[in-house]
């Protein structure tokens, strides 16, 4: 390939939609390849460095994390076939995705039946008077609430 076709890490920052920075950081984690050096010690990369981060990127998105790439991608660079292994994070993502939403529903009911609790409160109680919506939490203690509150979906946390 010819000097010419090879790309700073700006240039693959900027065709890939991310940070120099994160061309750099994946570069250290094995994401993509180690880049040609100039004789300045500037990176070179080859354009298909972009494809790759855009995969990394999308990989990303889905769940895989960084340390997942790494070795799927050091496999296939050594020429053997990652396949069923991505193919099982996938179905782990899935089936924490699944556990998250039966989670989330869970949570929906019983906010739902908190509101309703609260709501009929409220009605009862004056205006510009306290209903101490927040100390019923203390003694009405839904199992579905309390269970999807200790939750790390709840939470916004990964399991």
């Amino acid at each position: 390939m010819s000097a010419a076709a090879l790309m700073g890490p700006r240039q693959v920052a900027a065709a890939a939609g991310v940070s120099a920075d994160t061309i750099r950081h994946y570069e250290r984690r094995g994401l993509i390849p180690r880049a040609a050096r100039t004789q300045a010690g500037y990176r070179r990369y080859p354009p298909d460095t972009v494809t790759r981060v855009a995969i990394v990127r999308r990989a990303l998105s889905i769940g895989f994390s960084l340390t997942d790439l790494a070795a799927v991608f050091r496999e296939r660079d050594r020429g053997a076939a990652p396949c069923r292994r991505v193919r099982n994070i996938v179905a782990e993502r899935l089936a924490r995705v699944d556990d998250e939403i039966e989670t989330l529903v869970k949570l929906k009911a019983a906010l739902g039946a908190l509101l309703e609790e609260w709501d009929a409160r409220l009605c009862a109680t004056p205006v510009n008077t306290q209903a101490h919506l927040l100390d019923s939490l203390a003694t009405v203690n839904p199992p579905a609430v309390a269970r999807a509150a200790r939750s790390k979906v709840a939470r916004g946390g990964r399991r």
